[in-house]
């Protein structure tokens, strides 16, 4: 079982998946707050992951983009607070837009799709990962 987490400024989108890793879903929308650390804790109690996968910034160039600095601060809040659980970063390019293409084509309108976007660019970092990892 492993929990992704698409971290925006406003938003965190949340995703998790069955024990054999072979299906994503959406779990939750937590507002990127002071008490936002301590939501995805309770999560991770919840969920008992093996492992939490977070989406890291890189630009359509494959470069790290400017949100990294704040990431990072993220990534080190993250490991303190969910140690031992270990923290893998996976690319997030694309992933919201993917994500919106989606729930498009599933008929979602704007106004709908606000709501779960971030949820669905969670489920999006997490298949990536379980992708790679069957592809090792």
């Amino acid at each position: 079982m492993r929990l992704a987490l698409d971290w925006g400024q406003a938003r965190i989108g949340v995703a998790a998946c069955d024990p054999d890793g072979l299906l994503a879903h959406p779990v939750e929308t937590i507002p990127a707050n002071q008490h936002a650390l301590d939501r995805v804790r309770a999560l991770a109690d919840e969920y008992e992951p093996v492992e939490v996968v977070l989406g890291w910034p890189r630009n359509l160039r494959g470069v790290e983009g400017p949100a990294v600095e704040r990431m990072r601060l993220v990534l080190a809040d993250l490991e303190r607070v969910l140690d031992p659980i270990p923290v893998v970063l996976v690319d997030e390019r694309m992933s919201t837009a993917d994500a919106a293409r989606r729930l498009a084509a599933a008929g979602r309108n704007s106004r709908q799709r606000r709501g779960v976007i971030d949820q669905a660019a969670a489920v999006g970092i997490l298949e990536q990962a379980l992708e790679s990892r069957r592809h090792r």
